[in-house]
């Protein structure tokens, strides 16, 4: 039977879905067993109530804008839907980290732990952006709450509580997360949860967790080190698994998603994307498919190989979403009773009371961000900017590429021979977001010459990592013709790379485009490129695999993983006491 969502199926009764029961004590035994789902995806640590539309916003049916969103109303919501709810279980779907919002960013993410840890989440899924920082980091600090640097400065901040950052309670969970080569995942690949039943019979539900294979190269979350197995042979592996140890009733959470329209509680005319294509061919021993990573909002019911429906829903980003499946299961066999499975997406309204406990929490962090924001982390003795010269060289540019290259040095573990920047990328996103200025700024805690945390933060970086790979000169040569591409309409689009201060060259910009550059003309430590030579580069893993436009750069091999670009910035500052602008005297045009 072809249905848009689950709700339709509630009509078909517990009781006429299972065996006509005995009466007296046995027949309350045999009842169905009632566990609510609820979860929340990509929250990335939106603490704080946001008023945009893109974030604070869900359309319904009718294509009205409903406000949402917020950690007083998640908290509150929550406890509103439990209620009545003797089996209850809250978990989330990945990306809960790389908070995007300052007052998270700034203290690693350890607010979002404080708030999950507060609101009862059981288990979560790693997402791609879970794995933003070093393994070690996500499984010691996060899970385990293991301090690095100064305490209270670094890591292990006070929270709202008054109480040193702890990690998670709860586990974080993935299946298809391996080191390379490996077939073993690395985190643990499945969470069982007990229901209790009437009788006193617990029944027990697991919960397979799966991160999107597109993590370990992608941008911000590249791990080297690592490998993804695929999810549908993966999650059919730890179905039979936990079918072997007698659990019957099993859901998918998996950090991957697709599209099935915009309407919050609906799903669209044609769904479509990993999570859709995942649901057609998955082991039909999963009884439920919870999404993310795609920021979508649907709630779908997708038939499983088997022709049984099941529910496959996504609940937004940001908190702006509560999914709530709620399942039936028989306490003689432990299976899921399909036709009675029903799904809701909940918007997080904020038309309901906010929750005290949370309501301190946001403020804690948003008092300590200004805080953070305001802490000195270095000097600079003129004003370094993104202001580009004729030849395309800005200080700023300068700066950076010699700061991921000491990053790599200090990093890598091996030689590195330049660093590379693109300064004004021909698609995707600039690094170089703002500029610093000698003279003071508007913050109280600012003088001449001062570089605060905030400031920092806002000139260099988008939570890439640097990455140290080997590339040939021909393909350096290659990156290099490539700042100038001819666009659509007939022009030439000019897109630097700024260089480290090793580096020396100069082209032609009156000769072709492809034919600007003479590896005569490159000078890399005082000897020319040498195209048939491997040298080791340094830069983001943004800029090395392609996003910036310069595809040459992503035949990249070997690579290392260094420091986060936010990191590396602050680390060079406090490593060099007061920094110079960079001279504009890497690059040269020339005419012929």
């Amino acid at each position: 039977m072809k249905q848009s969502n689950l709700r339709r199926w509630a009509t078909v009764t517990a009781i006429s879905a299972i065996m006509v029961l005995p009466t007296g004590t046995a027949q309350a035994a045999q009842l169905p067993v009632d566990v609510q789902l609820l979860s929340i995806t990509d929250f990335h640590g939106y603490l704080t109530p946001q008023n945009d539309a893109a974030n604070g916003t869900v359309k319904d049916a009718a294509g009205r804008s409903i406000v949402v969103g917020g950690a007083p109303y998640i908290a509150t919501h929550l406890k509103n839907l439990r209620q009545g709810h003797e089996n209850s279980i809250t978990f989330t779907t990945g990306d809960d980290f790389s908070g995007w919002p300052t007052e998270v960013a700034f203290h690693e993410d350890e607010p979002t732990v404080e708030f999950l840890n507060s609101i009862g989440v059981e288990f979560s899924a790693v997402g791609n952006h879970e794995l933003d920082r070093p393994l070690e980091f996500l499984r010691d600090h996060m899970g385990k709450g293991r301090c690095f640097g100064q305490v209270d400065v670094d890591s292990c901040f006070t929270d709202s509580t008054g109480r040193r950052f702890r990690g998670a309670d709860y586990p974080i969970s993935s299946a298809n997360i391996t080191a390379k080569g490996s077939t073993d995942p690395i985190f643990q690949p499945y969470v069982i949860k007990h229901a209790k039943a009437p009788g006193g019979k617990d029944v027990r539900i697991g919960f397979i967790n799966l991160t999107t294979p597109t993590t370990v190269t992608g941008s911000t979350s590249y791990q080297p080190a690592l490998d993804n197995l695929p999810l549908v042979e993966t999650a059919n592996r730890y179905a039979a698994e936990l079918k072997r140890q007698g659990v019957e009733a099993i859901v998918v959470n998996m950090h991957e998603g697709g599209t099935a329209g915009d309407v919050y509680d609906r799903c669209g005319s044609n769904p479509s994307g990993p999570a859709f294509d995942f649901a057609r061919q998955a082991s039909p021993d999963i009884d439920a498919i919870v999404t993310g990573h795609w920021h979508a909002l649907f709630n779908c019911v997708i038939p499983d190989p088997a022709g049984n429906p099941r529910p496959v829903v996504e609940a937004a980003n940001h908190g702006r979403l509560i999914n709530e499946i709620n399942l039936k299961i028989d306490p003689r066999t432990g299976d899921v009773i399909r036709s009675t499975t029903t799904s809701v997406n909940h918007p997080v309204t904020r038309d309901v009371t906010p929750d005290p406990a949370a309501a301190r929490l946001v403020d804690h962090w948003k008092a300590r961000g200004a805080q953070t924001y305001a802490r000195p982390v270095g000097r600079i003795s003129g004003d370094i900017t993104r202001t580009r010269a004729a030849d395309g060289e800005s200080a700023l540019g300068n700066l950076v590429a010699d700061v991921e290259y000491a990053d790599a040095v200090r990093t890598a573990g091996g030689p590195v021979d330049l660093a590379l920047v693109a300064t004004a990328p021909l698609k995707g996103s600039n690094s170089l977001r703002g500029d610093l200025r000698f003279a003071k700024g508007s913050n109280a805690a600012d003088a001449d010459g001062t570089v605060l945390f905030g400031e920092a933060w806002a000139t260099f970086g988008y939570a890439n990592p640097v990455l140290t790979v080997s590339l040939t000169g021909q393909q350096l040569e290659q990156a290099l013709e490539q700042q100038w591409q001819t666009q659509a309409d007939g022009t030439v689009r000019f897109s630097p790379l700024a260089v480290s201060s090793g580096v020396r060259y100069s082209y032609d910009a009156s000769r072709p485009v492809g034919d600007r550059v003479d590896p005569a003309d490159v000078l890399i430590g005082g000897a020319p490129l040498d195209t048939t030579r491997t040298y080791r580069v340094a830069a983001l893993a943004y800029t090395l695999i392609g996003a910036d436009g310069f595809g040459a750069l992503s035949g990249f091999t070997d690579p290392v993983r260094c420091s986060r670009d936010y990191d590396a910035f602050r680390a060079y500052f406090q490593a060099d006491g007061t920094v110079a602008p960079p001279a504009l005297d890497r690059v040269t045009a020339t005419a012929s």
